[in-house]
């Protein structure tokens, strides 16, 4: 898709950054959004909410949480705020469980391409991890540069699934921006949910967990090491778009042999939950798809009259007033996966260790029924880190989490600055299956002075 470069000129012509103060229903200025053009012919969008339950405590700043969406293609700007922990839900009302009890939030639609945000030509779009935190540390310029205030807040990078890939480049990005003077923010920490760390952990994960609930025979099994087996030699080769390739056919075999097992809760039939309703796939271009289709969420909510594309290309884009006319929300999220196909599978495993050793604090969370990002693969590629208090973090006992009851919610493991939440009877979208402990969690991650 192409943007009208009259439209562009006249919407960016500072070439810079484009915001709406106090924009439709925000009198009290507790809303900022805006256009930043990370790089000729892409343009990112970024929404921010200010917190109103924002507690001033000297010793303990009020944090700032950066959420970065999956996919690649899915938008923040739609499926966090909206669907996970944004103040309003699909039918814009009120979310009791909203992070901002604990911390402003800030979404944006990343990589240029996802959401509201676009690119001129497909060109544009990232081809690469790396491409991708380097438009989002531009993006953090514009935003913390020139407005102090802001600047007096920690902000955590805040991840899930396919986004823990972009937080931890973007973390070391972001360093480096503020190591040589270029980015004025404080990075508090790096929280990865459910994150696509390591690919070639996880489609080894399936088979044996999913023979384990009873979900996969032992056909089943034999066929689904076999490609996770040829999976992990293409990785080897740096066959990157092969592996990518080979996970959609892997998921197809899960798939079959599985009656269609929901890869967001290995206790559901895709068709039965009521989260990701849509993620029965009838094709590989589809199934390379699949997470992203569920973030477009194109879907009846339950007990409204839409769905979420309607949503965001209706109210909200009345709302913002600033989408140009020929930017679809989520138009573009297609070829945004495209172009990372050749770095889908690729592991992030060592830009954890290297943020590790820098003492950027790093919490892992995971749901105890997510399969596309099972825990049984986020403990094998943690089990491979470098770094030096891996041995005294595995040997360090787990702590129970209670959430207003006596039931057991779920376990923290800590060591120094990498900190383990294992979250019970969640699956791959924790605040969606627990918000009251996502709740608890993101306080404690952010040290939040809210009570």
């Amino acid at each position: 898709m192409k943007i009208s470069s009259l439209l562009v000129l006249l919407l960016f012509f500072n070439g810079g950054i484009l915001t709406a103060k106090a924009g439709f229903g925000t009198p009290d200025g507790s809303e900022q959004w805006g256009y930043a053009r990370v790089r000729p012919k892409a343009h990112m969008f970024w929404w921010l909410y200010r917190s109103p339950y924002r507690v001033e405590d000297p010793s303990r700043p009020w944090p700032i949480v950066l959420w970065l969406q999956g996919g690649p293609g899915g938008s923040g700007v739609g499926i966090g705020n909206f669907q996970e922990v944004g103040p309003l839900d699909p039918d814009l009302k009120p979310r009791n469980s909203t992070w901002l009890r604990k911390a402003d939030l800030l979404f944006v639609d990343n990589p240029v391409g996802t959401g509201f945000s676009f690119v001129e030509d497909t060109d544009a779009l990232v081809t690469t991890d790396e491409e991708a935190a380097t438009d989002l540390t531009t993006l953090l310029k514009e935003i913390f540069n020139k407005n102090e205030t802001l600047q007096k807040s920690p902000l955590y990078i805040v991840a899930e699934s396919y986004g823990g890939k972009y937080a931890v480049t973007l973390g070391l990005s972001a360093l480096w921006a503020i190591e040589a003077g270029d980015l004025k923010l404080k990075l508090g920490g790096i929280a990865l949910g459910d994150s696509w760390i390591s690919p070639e952990d996880f489609v080894f994960s399936w088979g044996p967990l999913l023979k384990d609930v009873s979900r996969l025979d032992n056909n089943g099994l034999v066929k689904s090491n076999s490609l996770a087996q040829k999976i992990k030699e293409e990785l080897q080769n740096g066959l990157y778009e092969d592996a990518t390739n080979s996970w959609s056919d892997l998921e197809n075999v899960i798939s079959m042999n599985s009656n269609s097992v929901d890869f967001y809760n290995f206790l559901l039939d895709s068709a039965a939950d009521p989260v990701s309703l849509t993620a029965l796939e009838l094709s590989k271009a589809i199934a390379l798809n699949r997470y992203s289709r569920y973030l477009d969420s194109m879907r009846a909510t339950p007990g409204g009259d839409g769905d979420l594309g309607s949503l965001m290309n209706g109210p909200i884009r009345k709302k913002l007033t600033i989408i140009p006319p020929d930017v679809i929300w989520g138009g573009q999220s297609g070829d945004v996966f495209s172009a990372l196909s050749g770095d889908f599978m690729k592991p992030r495993i060592n830009e954890v260790d290297k943020l590790l050793r820098k003492g950027v604090n790093v919490t892992v969370y995971n749901g105890q029924l997510d399969l596309i990002c099972a825990t049984k693969g986020t403990e094998a590629w943690i089990e491979k880190l470098k770094w030096e208090g891996l041995k005294e973090f595995q040997a360090a006992y787990r702590t129970p989490l209670y959430c207003g009851d006596d039931l057991t919610r779920g376990f923290l493991k800590s060591y120094k600055n990498l900190h383990f939440y294992w979250i019970l009877e969640a699956g791959h979208f924790v605040p969606v299956d627990q918000p009251c402990l996502a709740l608890k969690m993101v306080g404690n991650i952010t040290q939040s002075p809210a009570p």
